[in-house]
């Protein structure tokens, strides 16, 4: 995994809020506030933050859904995605797909599962005559774990678990090089959750696909991920290896997280860190390092200017003026 698949560098997305008709007053939603980092051919790179953070944003971005970015590139297989219009992207369409949260809504009620999975395949020209196309969805079915006869059925006949294995088997039946799995087991119970994440590293291994995983459980992250960054208000301030991070985070805001997150084991002694105050809002971030306002080592230099993403050990990477801090760990 030493060949990165996508380089982002330095991208923003802000959003105009509350202009008047002429074009007024407002101001701008800074969503994605300028972040830069590799996803490598292979890799699975975990996604981790409060709601708000830009996380969806981001997802979004990479797979140029949506409008343009506000400024920054997005290399995809050594091309700059960032400033093509759709008609350019479509060739590179099915090379990129995403894996949807809410495995009801994503499903078209009245197609049955089968024309699902074919829609893709007819859309971009795939998978030969109808019977081909048919072989095809078979194939796909059984790979996340279905029967090939449940392509007659329609969405309303399977369980959440099973409609996001649809979900899944729709998203890959194009062969893509990069998924983007957006709150894909979040919606889901928690022994439902341990399957799918399971079928997400199967098919990573089978298929060699790169997997961008968005999330809030820090437990399920740390399992499929080989590498997470941690976001704040549409910033990147730490990333590294899964066990680096997880070993000892190096941002105070990933220290808050980690605190937070529950440990399967009664005996264990962890300080909860309780952070004050609200998130800020992204349309009047703070200056300097956007977590200082709530941030306990916080000094008067924080306010001064935004700190870069250093690197403090081998491939972990965090945005904090003081590098010499031990935070505390429970």
């Amino acid at each position: 995994m030493d060949q990165p698949l996508l380089e982002i560098d330095h991208l923003s997305k802000h959003y105009a809020v509350g202009r008047s008709w002429l074009g007024r007053g407002g101001g701008l939603v800074r969503a994605v506030d300028d972040i830069s980092f590799v996803i490598q051919k292979g890799e699975i790179l975990g996604l981790v933050g409060e709601s708000g953070s830009g996380k969806s944003t981001v997802g979004r971005m990479l797979l140029r859904l949506g409008d343009q970015p506000t400024a920054g590139r997005v290399d995809f297989a050594g091309q700059d995605i960032a400033p093509m219009s759709q008609r350019q992207l479509r060739p590179l369409r099915a090379r990129m797909q995403l894996i949807f949260q809410d495995p009801y809504s994503s499903l078209n009620p009245k197609m049955t599962v089968g024309q699902i999975l074919e829609a893709p395949l007819r859309i971009h020209g795939r998978g030969g005559d109808r019977a081909a196309r048919q072989r095809k969805v078979a194939e796909v079915l059984d790979l996340v774990g279905l029967r090939p006869g449940h392509a007659a059925r329609y969405p309303h006949e399977f369980s959440g678990g099973q409609r996001q294995r649809i979900g899944i088997a729709r998203a890959i039946i194009l062969e893509p090089d990069f998924l983007v799995a957006d709150e894909a087991v979040s919606a889901l119970d928690v022994s439902v959750q341990a399957q799918v994440v399971s079928l997400l590293l199967e098919i990573r291994r089978r298929m060699g696909v790169t997997i961008l995983f968005i999330a809030h459980d820090l437990a399920v992250v740390g399992y499929i991920s080989d590498r997470v960054a941690v976001m704040y208000l549409g910033r990147i301030v730490e990333l590294a290896p899964v066990a680096s991070l997880y070993a000892r985070p190096r941002h105070p805001y990933s220290e808050a997280l980690f605190s937070a997150a529950p440990v399967p084991d009664p005996r264990a002694n962890r300080q909860r860190i309780l952070l004050e105050g609200d998130v800020p809002s992204p349309l009047n971030p703070p200056s300097g390092c956007a977590f200082r306002t709530r941030c306990a080592y916080a000094i008067p230099g924080c306010a001064a200017a935004r700190p870069p993403l250093a690197e403090l050990a081998p491939g972990h990477f965090a945005a904090c003026i003081r590098p010499e801090l031990e935070l505390r760990r429970g």
